[in-house]
């Protein structure tokens, strides 16, 4: 208490002065219209300028949330989107029997990836109990990512595109012209795609997607678009080098496709048998 009361005393003009300030600034906004309107508009302009930050500050800590209901109702649109493909189709079916969607799509979050090495992988925030399943596809906003090959109570992981193990079976969205795609151990934005035959016309900027001729995603997905492509002499397949629409080093966000029917797929294709 003694040293507070000779803090005061020692600057007793001061808080004075400042005390006098105050009053004056009061009779000035008081008595004066043109002052009071320029006081008012200035903390007006004050207050806006500290919402505003509270505010950006809010809505950065929420991104999280946003993005994940952002995912989730993507999911959802994906879903219904599979399955007014399969209604139109059957519109056009002389048959009264309507089968219900294919494939079911779940948002997840990656949340392990590299790109630098030659076998990569992603890990997901979602697992068994939110119903991911080995052999499920793994796409993102740009197109395909990877495939599920393991998978615990509350995670799952597989193979990228940029793993040299793992193929796609695309094909040319114009012609429909097929082949194998696979990642040649390089750059992460290109792959290469093989089996095409020379006869086949193609060009620079043709959109590559999904063939649909395998049981983990459904036909159309992108992929990418052909970079360039070349055609040895004597060879019956091009050369072609795929640039990748999806970007490995940014993703984060993506959805995991269900196949609701590929046990009884794999089981049908397990009885073929060669002559």
């Amino acid at each position: 208490m003694r040293s507070l009361l000779q803090f005061l005393a020692r600057f007793h003009v001061f808080f004075l002065f400042l005390a006098l300030e105050v009053i004056s600034l009061i009779l000035i906004v008081n008595y004066n219209n043109f002052q009071r309107v320029r006081f008012l508009n200035s903390s007006n302009q004050l207050s806006a300028s500290v919402y505003e930050m509270s505010s950006n500050l809010t809505s950065y800590f929420q991104l999280k949330r946003i993005n994940e209901e952002l995912a989730r109702e993507n999911a959802e649109l994906q879903t219904k989107l599979q399955k007014l493909q399969v209604l139109d189709i059957f519109s056009h079916a002389d048959t009264s029997v309507i089968s219900d969607t294919t494939y079911q799509f779940i948002p997840a979050r990656i949340i392990n990836n590299s790109v630098n090495k030659q076998h990569n992988y992603v890990t997901l925030n979602k697992g068994l109990l939110d119903g991911i399943e080995q052999d499920m596809g793994i796409i993102g906003p740009d197109g395909v990512v990877g495939v599920v090959t393991n998978v615990s109570k509350h995670y799952s992981s597989g193979p990228s595109i940029l793993n040299r193990r793992w193929r796609v079976s695309a094909k040319i969205k114009k012609n429909n012209y097929f082949g194998s795609l696979y990642w040649n151990g390089n750059d992460p934005q290109y792959a290469r795609l093989n089996e095409i035959p020379f006869h086949v016309e193609l060009a620079v900027g043709d959109t590559i997607v999904t063939s649909g001729y395998s049981s983990i995603f459904p036909e159309g997905i992108l992929i990418g678009v052909i970079d360039e492509f070349n055609h040895d002499s004597g060879a019956n397949f091009y050369q072609i080098n795929i640039r990748l629409s999806t970007n490995f080093k940014t993703i984060s966000h993506v959805e995991l496709v269900k196949n609701n029917f590929l046990e009884e797929q794999i089981n049908l294709e397990e009885q073929n048998t060669d002559d």
